[in-house]
């Protein structure tokens, strides 16, 4: 094992001379014995195209920080002729399992030519592990049961990346995108009607098998995460925080007890750099004593107040904090999840070039972490940050 990380930052993944690169990061809690699983892609250069597997790197929580092993390979999360993109993982506690979903990608085939030609050159697949990520299984391929009829129409899709959520209900939620051709001429696509939309697929057997689910087709939505919004009177909702390139964030919430979600809008509190960047949210259980500071506030009569009471968890979302390029990585808090204008000033922990990120919830000890792009430039290295729920309060501030 090598190196402990410091209560701000330490560096899991770094940019070599030979030009090798780690991009795409995800991170994974598991609860007591409190191991961290940190996930990257290895590529030979900053390209997408020059993506090759996919790595990763355990972290044993102790009374000194966190102990990281050193990193190694996930050699059986591959397909013979591809490159693996887009790690997102997840955790079910009833089985023990880790699920490491990701897509194979065709050698030599860009996104930009399966857009273009309607060909698409992904597979969607996950390798499970049973001993807290030091071994994993043979690569299972689930493109065909996830969007069955849709795949016809697939140019191409992905998973995450970032982190898959496992509901109050023992749900299992993978987040993904595609893009779908909407409209053809004589068998052959017209780009221009390709278009992105975000969606989610899910288990309910514990990932015997996996299932197309509720997605975001009124906007063009790429990039997202979920989480699950527990709320007071036991009707808990999935939130879901998508990517565009349309200067703000989208979001949507499904109804109670479903995963349907209802209209999705764009949330001017959220602001994205031109293109849009991935961002990463996580939903936290606050301690008793933070609820009552919230309610010494004060009454409120407004409509928003009757939107409020529902809520129980508190939201936690990453992202570069720049409406002009990616920047200053922020965490923003939302105690109020069903109220659209109630995300806080977001706290910057990583001030300059930023990239990706992905959170995690440590909720044994009210505790979170950050795995996110950063350095002189935005792909120069992959950084691990914890924090706790008091940090984060004295560092953000209400609008």
């Amino acid at each position: 094992m090598s190196g402990f990380s410091s209560p701000d930052a330490f560096t899991l993944f770094q940019q070599e001379s030979s030009g090798v690169t780690y991009r795409i990061p995800a991170l994974l809690y598991l609860p007591p014995p409190s191991i961290f699983l940190a996930f990257a892609e290895k590529r030979s250069s900053p390209d997408d195209q020059d993506a090759l597997y996919l790595v990763m790197r355990r972290g044993i929580v102790g009374p000194g920080g966190v102990q990281w092993e050193k990193m190694i390979a996930v050699r059986h999360a591959k397909l013979p002729g591809h490159r693996t993109m887009n790690p997102c993982p997840l955790f079910d506690p009833t089985t023990k399992t880790v699920f490491l979903f990701f897509i194979c990608v065709k050698s030599n085939c860009s996104e930009r030519w399966q857009i273009l030609t309607g060909r698409n050159a992904a597979r969607l697949c996950y390798v499970t592990s049973h001993d807290h990520g030091k071994s994993w299984s043979l690569p299972k391929d689930v493109t065909e049961e996830v969007l069955g009829k849709d795949l016809k129409n697939c140019a191409t899709l992905a998973v995450g990346p970032g982190h898959g959520v496992r509901t109050s209900s023992g749900m299992l939620i993978v987040p993904a995108y595609l893009y779908y051709t909407h409209t053809r001429i004589c068998g052959l696509p017209v780009p221009w009607k390709t278009k992105p939309h975000s969606f989610i697929f899910y288990s309910d057997d514990y990932g015997e098998t996996w299932h197309k689910g509720s997605g975001l087709w009124r906007q063009k939505t790429v990039e997202c995460e979920v989480a699950d919004v527990s709320c007071g009177n036991g009707n808990d909702l999935l939130y879901c925080s998508a990517r565009t390139s349309q200067h703000y964030r989208v979001e949507a919430t499904s109804s109670p007890h479903s995963m349907e979600f209802g209209e999705a809008y764009y949330n001017k509190s959220l602001c994205e750099p031109p293109h849009g960047c991935q961002g990463s949210v996580v939903s936290y259980q606050p301690m008793e004593a933070h609820r009552q500071e919230d309610e010494l506030d004060g009454p409120d009569e407004s409509k928003e107040s009757c939107l409020k009471r529902p809520a129980t968890s508190w939201l936690l979302y990453s992202h570069p904090t720049s409406s002009l390029r990616r920047v200053d990585l922020g965490i923003y808090l939302n105690k109020s999840p069903l109220v659209p204008s109630s995300w806080n000033q977001p706290w910057v922990i990583n001030e300059g070039p930023s990239g990706y990120s992905d959170l995690a919830v440590c909720q044994d000890d009210h505790s979170f972490a950050c795995l996110f792009e950063g350095g002189q430039g935005a792909c120069e290295k992959i950084t691990f940050r914890r924090f706790t729920v008091e940090d984060l309060l004295n560092n953000s501030s209400k609008r």
